[in-house]
């Protein structure tokens, strides 16, 4: 595990720092957040003075697609300071000074929490021994599967697996960053290589060297990045954009799609060479729908996690949500169960996750249903035809409530979507809570 400790942490920094080597991390400090974004992160968990700007760096991280937990640290028992950070995006807080039992649990927390694997049923539970087997080996190895069906965490799993578990693990999104982007980050730039290039900045596989690079819904490359990626894994060296000679890289390759990668190659949209060269070993990840075992201990576990995360009490699963649950079809695999549960946790009325705050009535229930084409603007499945006879108010429950859906949470990150104060934001959900429990 590789930390990254930003600033002093009030002069606590020495004592942190040998108690996380002690347990197995490797060590990195930088002196602010730009340091950090610099060098693409490097770091599988940040550790951070809650006295400095914590919002501003997990924004920072979201913008730069830089996915890494973070952990913020204060002197004594200061609540406040505690709920701040919290608030602010991190993760965790840590009391200073360094408690070694607390900064040990902490850091393994935070790490496999991030990556945890529920399951039951029998489907995933052969995917996970596959996983497993092939992981020990050297081959690139390829998962597919349908959105929301866990394929990253599939990727950290062979990679904890691996005998690089202790090297770094480096994601990249494919169909999230633009194709003139997408070259500078796998591969780097010098400085001046383009206007806006102040400093050279190492790319994802110079940052993955030793370790794993995840190659996120790979089939959405563009073709003539393909070619310098197959060069990259043949040849295991990378140029950087505005470099004079090539850099030598040791990266293992795991590749994701949703698509059917052969249909992709036969229709010209991705390079057979290339398919060939990631595609030693592939593992097929199956729907929500066709593993059902899994759907009632991931409910009790993101019934859990957003009860933690929202301060809330306890939330039971009323029988009948529960069967509705299981009948449901989930399009959108399991990120769809995690989205329906968290807007079931802030809309339980009494303690209870009912049917109603399920809200599955813009989905498909049953064996044989199929996913909509057609796309609503919000996660409750209403459409603008169906907003007439609505109030203004139930409009902005469902809009807030959806927002903090596509931010998994993130109370920062969905107030400014929504263009309001996290004060705000806090008073509407305190407000639909309440009206939750009095039945409305």
């Amino acid at each position: 595990m590789r930390l990254m400790i930003i600033g002093a942490l009030n002069g606590q920094i020495g004592a942190a720092s040998q108690i996380a080597i002690a347990r197995g991390a490797k060590v990195a400090h930088a002196d602010d957040i730009e340091a950090v974004l610099r060098n693409g992160g490097g770091a599988d968990i940040i550790m951070i003075d809650c006295n400095d700007d914590i919002g501003t760096l997990v924004c920072s991280l979201a913008t730069e697609r830089i996915n890494v937990p973070v952990v913020a640290c204060g002197i004594g028992n200061d609540a406040k300071a505690a709920v701040r950070a919290i608030k602010a995006g991190a993760q965790e807080y840590i009391t200073l000074p360094p408690d070694e039992e607390m900064i040990a649990a902490v850091l393994e927390a935070v790490t496999e929490d991030s990556h945890a694997i529920i399951h039951a049923d029998p489907k995933m539970t052969a995917v996970l021994e596959l996983a497993k087997k092939v992981a020990v080996s050297v081959a690139s190895i390829m998962v597919i599967g349908g959105s929301g069906t866990g394929k990253e965490l599939i990727a950290h799993y062979i990679h904890r697996h691996s005998a690089r578990s202790k090297a770094p693990f480096v994601a990249v999104n494919c169909a999230a960053i633009p194709e003139n982007l997408l070259e500078s980050e796998l591969f780097g730039y010098e400085k001046g290589a383009f206007t806006g290039a102040v400093s050279r900045r190492i790319g994802k596989f110079e940052e993955a060297h030793g370790g794993t690079l995840l190659l996120d819904e790979i089939s959405e490359m563009d073709p003539r990045l393909q070619a310098k990626l197959l060069r990259a894994i043949q040849e295991r060296e990378i140029d950087r954009i505005g470099g004079k000679k090539p850099i030598k890289v040791d990266v293992r390759v795991i590749a994701t799609s949703n698509r059917d990668m052969q249909q992709e190659v036969a229709k010209g949209n991705f390079r057979e060479d290339l398919y060939f060269r990631i595609n030693v070993v592939t593992v097929q990840l199956p729907s929500l729908r066709d593993r059902p075992g899994d759907i009632e201990p991931l409910t009790q576990y993101f019934v859990d996690k957003y009860v933690e995360a929202n301060g809330l009490d306890t939330v039971v699963v009323a029988p009948d949500a529960m069967e509705a649950l299981k009948a449901h079809d989930w399009p959108g695999n399991v990120r769809e169960l995690e989205n329906t549960i968290h807007r079931g946790v802030l809309l339980a009325a009494n303690g209870k996750l009912t049917l109603e705050a399920v809200q599955l009535n813009g989905g498909h229930s049953g064996s044989g249903a199929t996913a909509s084409t057609g796309a609503s603007p919000t996660g409750s499945g209403i459409a603008p035809s169906s907003m007439v006879g609505m109030t203004v108010a139930e409009v902005e429950r469902d809009l807030i409530i959806d927002t903090l859906d596509h931010c998994l949470g993130n109370r920062t990150h969905s107030a400014t979507i929504l263009g309001i104060s996290i004060r705000t934001l806090r008073n509407k959900l305190h407000q639909y809570t309440d009206q939750g429990r009095a039945g409305g």
